[in-house]
This record gives structure tokens, C-alpha cells and sequence, in this order.
């Protein structure tokens, strides 16, 4: 028998060949954590929901097409079905957990006998990895990646996190804020732990940035900002079109073209509503919506914009804001989550309250007036790579896991 470390990993947002941008920051970290010179085995529970309440316009029935088994570099993932019943997240715990039981229990069967289970957020996932590990003996750790507080809202939700959280042999947080709200849970402080993530600076970098102009149809001295994201309205978006039509409107400063990148999220499709408010405020003519995009172009829009807008209600740790500053664009964004840990000196960017609207345009206003130094942005975005991100993570693992040559490998 192997003596590397097994972990069970449990996603509901890892990437599917339907959904390739879906959670993409699960699995950088997972093939990097696999990647380590001595590294755990690791194995990839994520399931796909038989039904996408939210997302009827354009894939209702969202497990169709996803195989049920694939390996994705080191990664052994797989994709089993569940189903719960809609608006009710206050079952998705206990649907999920029997849906993930049999498979576990298949995997324990063959002789994998995983040491450690991995979950990537709190609910559901979290809430699943405490009685799975409380069904196989087995310790488990949880990464707060945002939805955490937002589930907190509701009493028994609440009740169910923190009860798993506190059970789980370590609390990872992406960003600060988290740490606080599973300290405030009751969460001991040596248990909790901040790592944010990291970013691929193979893919997101400094390019020439009038090549990437031309290639996609900027002109070379248009004032272009970008926003990235679903099309949900938590994001910000259509408040971005109101800010920049407020500007124009009055005349302060050169006009600017906003390019909307993303498609329609799991939480809804606001595109209809973002389409209205650019047609309502006159920003037709200067608003171009890309659908949702690869790495590979989203890399190019950061390169031929002149800023980035992160107009979020609610983050935990952005990472297209790293991808933004690693690619040189200086950034504006809402102070949500970790952005204050990514914008941590105004040669950065500019941080904003969220859902402040003159806040916002005074910013872009602002931002569009000064001179920045891209090649310091980029070098402070490129800083923290998902290497480093799986040797912080790997530690924590072997702090919680009995050694492969003790008793929970007997």
C-alpha cells in the first residue's frame, strides 16, 4: 500500500467539460497541492446537479453531457448526479451527503481508504465532510471560500456550520474577513487559518498590449474598462453601465467603453436586465458584451484594457482581481472579501465602497486621470503563485492527519 497521504476532495463547483470556468480556483489548487515533489494522492468528489433551477434559459438540465468519471492532470474526479429540491437549501446537506455516501462507501470498498477529507465551502460541502468524517473516522478540513456568511443568515444553516466547523481538524480561509466569521462561530483561533489564493502567472501575464488591442478590435487610443464575471446581479455590472452613463452625461472626462465579460452564473441570468440598463442609459454604443470566455482571451482583455472594475456586493477572495493586477491593469473594486489583501497600496488600484455609487464614478474618473506604472502592478499581482498556495495548504494536511504509518492506515 502507498504511503502517501489519500484525500478526499468534495466540490460542487469544480470545472465540467460544460462548465469549464466553474471553479477553476479548486482545481489550480488541488492539481498543485497533487503536484508537490511529495504530495497526497487525491481523489475528486464533484457533483453535478441533475437540475439548474437557476439557469433555465440556457441549461436546465445541466448533468447532461458530464461524464462520470474523468482524470484532469493528477486528478482522479469524479462526477456523480444529486438532486434537491429547489429553494430549499436548507436540505442541500442532507441530499448531498446521500448522494456522496455510496461513492465513498465504493472507494472505501476498493481499498482506497482515504485519510482526510477536503471540502470546498462550508455549505454544503463542509456540512457533508463532518458527517462523512464522523461516519469513517476520519478528520477533515474545510476552505471558507465566501458563501459561508451569506448561509449563516439563515438559523438552522447557521446551526449546521458551525457545528461542522466545529468538528473540522482545521479552518482554511481564502481571505481574513473569513478567519474572523469562523472565529466569531466559535472556531479556537489556533484552528483557523488564512490562505488566500494564488494566481497561474503561465497564463495571466503582461502582453503586448496594442497587439492584443488590435487582435480583438480596440482602437489604440480608446479608454476601455473591463468587468469580469457571471451575469448575476450580485455582481455589479449593470452598476458599472449607470456610473459610466452618469459620467458621460456629464461630461467628465473622455468618454470610456466598458466590455462586459461572462456569462449567465448558477445564481440566475441577469443578462436580459444588464442589456436594458445599457440600452436605457444611452451605453449601447459603447458597451460590448463578449459571452463568457477561455483564460486564454480573458488574458488578452486584461492586457488591452486600460482598467479593471470589480463592482461585487459580496466576495470572498476574487481571484480575477489577481488575474487583473498580474496582467498589469490597475484596479477598482468594491471593498469585499479579500480585496483589501490584493489592493494593498493605491499603486495598485483603488478600493470603493461597495453599492456606493458615487464612490464608483469617482473612482473611474479618478483612475482614468492618472499615469500607472503597469510593470509594478504585474510584478505585485504575479507574487503569489498556486505553488505556494499548495505547500500553505499541504501543511495544514499533515498538521491534521494521522501519519500514513499509524493507525488510521492500519
Amino acid at each position: 500500500m502507498s504511503d502517501r497521504i489519500r484525500i478526499l476532495s468534495l466540490s460542487t463547483v469544480f470545472p465540467n467539460p460544460t462548465e469549464p470556468g466553474c471553479g477553476i480556483f479548486v482545481s489550480r489548487r488541488l492539481e498543485a497541492l497533487a503536484s508537490l515533489p511529495d504530495g497526497p494522492e487525491i481523489k475528486v468528489l464533484a457533483p453535478i446537479q441533475v437540475m439548474d433551477y437557476g439557469n433555465r434559459r440556457h441549461r436546465f438540465w445541466r448533468a447532461r453531457g458530464v461524464v462520470r468519471r474523468r482524470q484532469q492532470g493528477p486528478l482522479d474526479v469524479r462526477h456523480p448526479r444529486w438532486w434537491y429540491p429547489p429553494t430549499s437549501s436548507i436540505l442541500n446537506p442532507a441530499f448531498l451527503f446521500a448522494r456522496l455516501l455510496p461513492a465513498c462507501l465504493r472507494l472505501w470498498w476498493s481499498g482506497w481508504r482515504f485519510d482526510v477529507i477536503d471540502a470546498h465551502f462550508g455549505h454544503p460541502e463542509g456540512v457533508v465532510a463532518a458527517l462523512l468524517g464522523m461516519l469513517f473516522r476520519r478528520p477533515f478540513l474545510i476552505t471558507m471560500r465566501g458563501n459561508e456568511r451569506d448561509f449563516a443568515r439563515i438559523g438552522i444553516l447557521r446551526t449546521w456550520q458551525q457545528w461542522a466547523f466545529g468538528r473540522a481538524g482545521r479552518m482554511i480561509a481564502v481571505a481574513e474577513p473569513l478567519r474572523k466569521f469562523a472565529i466569531g462561530l466559535g472556531v479556537p483561533e489556533s484552528n483557523a487559518v488564512t490562505i488566500p489564493n494564488g494566481v497561474d502567472s503561465t497564463v495571466f501575464r503582461p502582453l503586448d498590449r496594442s497587439a492584443c488591442r488590435a487582435r480583438l478590435g480596440i482602437a489604440p487610443e480608446a479608454k476601455v474598462l473591463l468587468s469580469v464575471g457571471y451575469l448575476v446581479e450580485p455582481k455589479g455590472h449593470h452598476d458599472i453601465v449607470r456610473a459610466l452613463s452618469r459620467l458621460r452625461a456629464a461630461g467628465r472626462g473622455a468618454p470610456v467603453e466598458l466590455v462586459i465579460a461572462g456569462g449567465a452564473g448558477r445564481e440566475g441570468d441577469f443578462e436580459p436586465e444588464i442589456r436594458r440598463i445599457i440600452a436605457e442609459t444611452g451605453m449601447a454604443d459603447r458597451t460590448r458584451m463578449t459571452g463568457a470566455v477561455s483564460p486564454d482571451e480573458l488574458v488578452e482583455w486584461m492586457n488591452a484594457t486600460d482598467l479593471f472594475c470589480l463592482a461585487s456586493y459580496s466576495e470572498g477572495w476574487p481571484n480575477v482581481v489577481l488575474e487583473a493586477l498580474a496582467c498589469g491593469t490597475p484596479v477598482i473594486a468594491a471593498n469585499v472579501g479579500g480585496v483589501p489583501e490584493m489592493i494593498t497600496a493605491p499603486d495598485y488600484g483603488i478600493i470603493v465602497p461597495p453599492r456606493d455609487a458615487g464612490a464608483l464614478e469617482q473612482a473611474i474618473e479618478q483612475a482614468f486621470g492618472r499615469q500607472w506604472n503597469r510593470a509594478k502592478v504585474a510584478e505585485w499581482g504575479r507574487s503569489r503563485g498556486w505553488g505556494q498556495v499548495a505547500r500553505e495548504v499541504w501543511a495544514q494536511v499533515r498538521a491534521v492527519v494521522t501519519p500514513p504509518s499509524g493507525p488510521a492506515r492500519a
